[in-house]
């Protein structure tokens, strides 16, 4: 292990000399721009880009080349099946979960089992390491400010490493999100452009005569909006059911992790109302989205799926993981007392 790591556990690093503890290790300000959602749906009333320039940031989307590409893919979707739009709007959203978001899904299981898997090792590194730097302070004298660094400075060094060997860094489970949520903000913006006719593609501006009559039992028109709230609220449901499918499957969660599941729920939840102020068209689509997006959740828990897809077996993995499921779900909201 100390071979493939490098040879030694505990690399010199340079200023930690007894005294040399000093503004040289003072944590530098970094900064980064974190991405700001764009929610297509919070805007009352979508208006055509002002002839003179002077459109906000919801125009500019609107009239960007991501979206406009997403409009030319509904319409050639809509052209090759000869589908209703509401059946278009379905095929479309099949496809692209199918096609893009899950063998990302599949990549990230991938990655994080492999992280998972190295988490014994990363322990008995952390345990040999902190036996080394205890030793090396007392020979040192260093103040126990100084043998935290060293200890946290050199784990962070043998963990990388062996992230590179593996070739599995989490950052990399992380693709999943920056590829789907651009993806279903395009999206959605492409539906809102046709169902109110401020469409920027040149074949698109008809689109918004036939989708409200391109609808399909209570919501034939998908310019209008869903009176009945049946699909907000399935919308509202279906998003409720994924959070705590993924809140079951973890055991012992920290106070960050409650706190984010019970934020995410507060999401699903506000998505409803939301929902109910949009044109079906769009709400049609998230739905559709949530559905393939549970489906794919509960495809990833197979272990002939996961098989297939080259996903490494860790501790937690189960033969039987639909019935330990409801098992759980049954345990957890029905037969408490």
């Amino acid at each position: 292990m100390l071979c493939r790591l490098g040879g030694r556990w505990l690399r010199p690093l340079p200023g930690l000399q007894p005294g040399a503890w000093g503004p040289r290790f003072a944590p530098v300000p970094t900064c980064g721009a974190k991405p700001s959602a764009l929610p297509a749906w919070a805007v009352a009333s979508v208006s055509a880009v002002n002839p003179g320039g002077a459109g906000g940031w919801y125009e500019a989307l609107a009239a960007s080349a991501p979206v406009q590409g997403a409009e030319e893919m509904l319409l050639a979707a809509h052209g090759v099946t000869g589908l209703p739009w509401w059946g278009s709007i379905l095929f479309t959203t099949v496809a692209l979960r199918g096609a893009v978001t899950l063998p990302l899904a599949a990549y990230q299981h991938y990655i994080l089992a492999k992280v998972e898997n190295l988490q014994p090792e990363i322990q008995n590194i952390a345990q040999h390491l902190n036996h080394e730097v205890a030793v090396r302070a007392k020979q040192l004298g260093w103040s126990k400010r100084v043998a935290r660094f060293t200890y946290i400075k050199n784990m962070q060094r043998l963990v990388s490493d062996l992230y590179v060997r593996d070739n599995c860094h989490p950052f990399k489970a992380t693709v999943l999100v920056w590829i789907q949520l651009p993806m279903w903000i395009f999206m959605s913006v492409a539906l809102r452009n046709f169902s109110t006719g401020a469409t920027h593609s040149e074949a698109g501006f008809s689109v918004q005569e036939q989708l409200a009559t391109g609808g399909v039992l209570w919501f034939p028109d998908l310019t209008a909006l869903d009176s009945t709230w049946i699909l907000p609220i399935c919308i509202g449901a279906i998003n409720l059911v994924i959070v705590e499918i993924v809140a079951l499957q973890k055991v012992g969660m920290s106070r960050f992790q409650t706190g984010v599941t019970y934020f995410v729920r507060g999401i699903s939840v506000l998505m409803i109302p939301i929902a109910a102020t949009v044109p079906s068209s769009l709400v049609l689509y998230w739905l559709c989205s949530s559905f393939m997006g549970l489906s794919q959740n509960l495809l990833l828990r197979s272990p002939r799926f996961r098989q297939f897809c080259r996903i490494p077996l860790t501790k937690g993995d189960s033969d039987t993981p639909y019935k330990d499921l409801f098992a759980a779900f049954y345990t957890k909201y029905i037969s408490r007392k």
